[in-house]
């Protein structure tokens, strides 16, 4: 049986008779259904609930369905607010007029014509889901960012704070992240927080040079100091002169490279190739790596004085799958800033859409994620982002996640009843948790979409006072 929705249809109906044939006929086709008889019990019961739909009756013994969606329209937020049916055996065309003005979804009039009711259900609770998606994407663009570091998730938040704080320093920094994370955009807002802001950022991946070249890349050389040199040139140290330089993938530099730059970065002096005096240059070296430096001082790769040098001030980028909260944000701002680049016009992404970003893992991390978007919107020609927009690699992820889940599950059904003492509905529960969250390494998103429960009951479930064993 389908299940439409975690929420709740909300059904006020003083008919009993009608109201027990419209449960029995919703619950068959898998909907939740809470019954209410009278207008001031819903009202009470809408205080600490949130339904996905409200269907009331217009008129009510203790005042009118009117009322209740005039309440709903005035106190749920916009990207909350429920899908609104009102339906009556006394219908008037200025009835049903009013009742659309007033924020009602569709109005219908008895005797209900079943079929037409499920479909008109499923209609407006499809239009409202994709409303709040809207909503809840155009709160999300106001965000602004931090120097095109966009997240609001705690991993982001802790960033953006060390960022600040070292932005103020004046040493070396280390930024550490996988590919993909965004290293070079928080070398950037380290940049543009210094003090140095004014002066030229500059940035260089250490593993694109050619080996004789790297010397006189970062350096600079004197004129004639080899064969094609036919005049004097700045290295990129002297051209940082007064900002930033960016080291990127400097677990790449060679031994020899990397004694002189330990000089630059001690007394700041510099010798180009082929020139026999120093120059002095003021430049804040920041070097990122997905590398662990730590292990190539160990194999002997990287110098010893040079990464201590350089971890003075050390930044660790997160991963995409630390980062929960910002998945719908960043996929948000993506689509906002390509499509106005492709002069294209798309509301958003689908929920079917939304639910295959949310279950897939990153492991190219923003960047991949950037890049699946750009792919979905060059084959949108709709609205919306649908699942069919999305690279076959986000629903075979999904299809095998599954499968794995399902494997897993009948091996672990067998180990869950293994006891002299059958487990409790709750115990059973805890354990199916723990397992999920083994299988997806902790990822509480990920965890949540499989269980088919959003992320703050699962919060609620780790953190209540009986702990998962």
């Amino acid at each position: 049986m389908k299940k439409h929705s975690n929420k709740p249809i909300l059904l006020v109906e003083d008919d009993q008779a009608l109201a027990q044939l419209i449960q029995d006929e919703l619950e068959t086709q898998g909907w939740s259904l809470v019954v209410h008889h009278e207008l001031a019990s819903a009202e009470h019961w809408l205080q600490t609930h949130q339904p996905a739909l409200i269907v009331t009756d217009l008129r009510l013994p203790d005042g009118n369905g009117m009322t209740l969606v005039e309440r709903v329209v005035n106190d749920f937020p916009d990207d909350k607010r429920p899908g609104l049916i009102v339906i009556t055996a006394f219908g008037s065309v200025k009835q049903a007029v009013e009742a659309l003005q007033a924020g009602a979804d569709d109005f219908l009039t008895k005797p209900l014509d079943l079929e037409h009711f499920l479909l008109t259900i499923e209609r407006v609770v499809e239009h409202r889901q994709l409303k709040d998606e809207v909503f809840r994407f155009r709160k999300l663009g106001r965000h602004q960012g931090f120097h095109g570091m966009f997240g609001q998730s705690v991993a982001m938040r802790t960033l953006v704070d060390q960022v600040k704080v070292i932005a103020r320093a004046q040493g070396a920094v280390l930024i550490n992240g996988e590919s993909g994370t965004g290293k070079e955009l928080v070398a950037k807002a380290l940049h543009l927080e210094s003090e140095r802001a004014a002066g030229p950022f500059l940035a260089v991946n250490c593993a694109g040079i050619p080996q004789e070249l790297l010397e006189s890349e970062f350096f600079g050389h004197a004129a004639g100091a080899f064969t094609g040199a036919n005049k004097a040139r700045k290295g990129l140290l002297q051209q940082a002169d007064g900002g930033s330089l960016l080291l990127d993938e400097i677990g790449e530099m060679p031994l020899s490279l990397q004694v002189k730059l330990l000089r630059a970065l001690q007394d700041g002096s510099i010798r180009p190739v082929g020139q026999n005096t120093e120059e002095q240059v003021d430049v804040r070296i920041i070097a990122a790596t997905h590398r662990d430096l730590k292990q190539k001082v160990k194999e002997g790769s990287f110098r010893e004085d040079l990464f201590y040098r350089l971890e003075t001030f050390a930044l660790t980028v997160p991963p995409l799958r630390a980062r929960d909260d910002d998945l719908e944000l960043l996929a948000q701002q993506f689509l906002q800033q390509l499509a106005i680049a492709q002069g294209k016009v798309v509301k958003g992404f689908s929920v079917e859409a939304l639910t295959l970003i949310r279950r897939y893992s990153f492991p190219g991390n923003v960047r991949e994620l950037q890049n699946v978007v750009e792919r979905a919107l060059a084959f949108c020609e709709d609205d919306w982002i649908q699942p069919r927009h999305l690279p076959v690699r986000l629903t075979e992820a999904t299809t095998l996640e599954g499968e794995r889940q399902q494997s897993s599950n009948s091996v672990q059904d067998e180990d869950l009843l293994i006891g002299a003492v059958l487990p409790t509905l709750d115990q059973l529960q805890r354990r199916y948790v723990k397992k999920v969250l083994e299988e997806v390494s902790g990822n509480k998103r990920r965890a949540a979409a499989l269980l088919g429960i959003g992320r703050r009951t699962l919060y609620r479930w780790l953190e209540e006072k009986d702990p998962i064993d």
